[in-house]
C-alpha cells in the first residue's frame, strides 16, 4: 500500500512498516527461545521483627529482546505523532531523547539485582516518561490545534490513546519484574496485548484516518526530491574523464 502513495505523503506508511518489521523480528526471536536471560535477585522470607529471616535466591526470566524492540519502535511511534502534530525539531529531539532514556532505564531496572537498583532506575524511567507525556499532551496538542480541527481531533484521540497504553506498561513492570506479583507468563501476555494495541492497531488507525483527511501531511524537499542542485555533488565532463 505504501508504494501506491506519492512519496511526499508516504512518511506515515514507511514509519508503520518499520514499526511492524522491528516488532516482528523481536517476537520471532522470543518465540524461538532467544532474546532472554535470567536475572538474579535475593528475596527475604519472614518479617523483619521475627527471627530468623530467610534469604532466598530468585532467578526470574527477562526477555531483553522486548526492550530492544521498544527502543526501536517507540521513537517511530513518537515521530509519527510529532509529524502529525507538527512539532518543531527541538521538541522532537527532546521527546526522542527522553524516550530513549525511559526505555534504557527501564531495562536497567529489570536487570537490577537489588531493590535500590530496580526501583531507583524505575523512578528515572517514570521521570523520562513524564517528559514524553508532557511533549505530547501539551506541546503536541497546542501545535495540532493550529493545523485544523480534523488534525486536532485525530491527534487528541490517537495521542491520548498512546499515552493511556504507555502508562499501563510501567504498572505491569512494577507488578511483574518489580514486585513479583505477576508470573512471567502473565507478564508476557500483558505485554503482548499492549504491544498489539500500541503498534498494529495504532498504525492502522493512523493510516486509515489520516488518509481520509483533506490535510494529509506532505513533506517536500530532501524527503521527496533528494539533494537539490545546491547540495548535489556535480562532476564536469572533463573532471569525469
Amino acid at each position: 500500500m505504501a508504494w501506491r502513495v506519492p512519496v511526499e505523503k508516504r512518511v506515515f506508511h514507511i514509519l508503520a512498516t518499520f514499526i511492524a518489521a522491528f516488532a516482528t523480528i523481536s517476537y520471532f526471536g522470543m518465540a524461538t527461545g532467544g532474546g532472554n536471560s535470567f536475572v538474579h535477585t535475593i528475596a527475604s522470607n519472614g518479617h523483619k521483627h521475627t527471627n530468623p529471616v530467610h534469604h532466598v535466591d530468585v532467578f526470574r526470566q527477562l526477555f531483553w529482546a522486548r526492550y530492544v524492540d521498544w527502543l526501536l519502535t517507540t521513537p517511530l511511534i513518537l515521530l509519527s505523532l510529532a509529524l502529525l502534530a507538527g512539532l518543531n525539531g527541538a521538541d522532537i529531539l527532546v521527546t526522542l531523547v527522553a524516550n530513549a532514556a525511559m526505555i534504557l532505564t527501564g531495562l536497567f531496572a529489570a536487570l537490577g539485582e537489588t531493590k535500590g537498583q530496580r526501583w531507583g532506575f524505575y523512578i528515572f524511567a517514570w521521570l523520562a516518561y513524564l517528559v514524553v507525556a508532557y511533549q505530547l499532551l501539551v506541546g503536541g496538542r497546542r501545535n495540532a490545534s493550529q493545523r485544523g480541527s480534523g488534525t486536532a481531533r485525530l491527534f487528541g484521540a490517537i495521542g491520548g490513546y498512546i499515552i493511556l497504553l504507555w502508562t499501563i506498561y510501567p504498572i505491569i513492570w512494577a507488578l511483574g519484574a518489580g514486585k513479583g506479583k505477576l508470573s512471567v507468563d502473565s507478564e508476557i501476555i500483558w505485554y503482548v496485548v499492549l504491544d498489539v494495541l500500541a503498534k498494529p492497531v495504532f498504525a492502522v488507525w493512523l493510516l486509515s484516518t489520516h488518509a481520509r483527511s483533506s490535510a494529509a501531511a506532505s513533506i517536500e524537499g530532501f524527503w521527496s526530491h533528494g539533494l537539490n542542485n545546491e547540495g548535489a555533488l556535480r562532476l564536469d565532463d572533463d573532471e569525469g574523464a
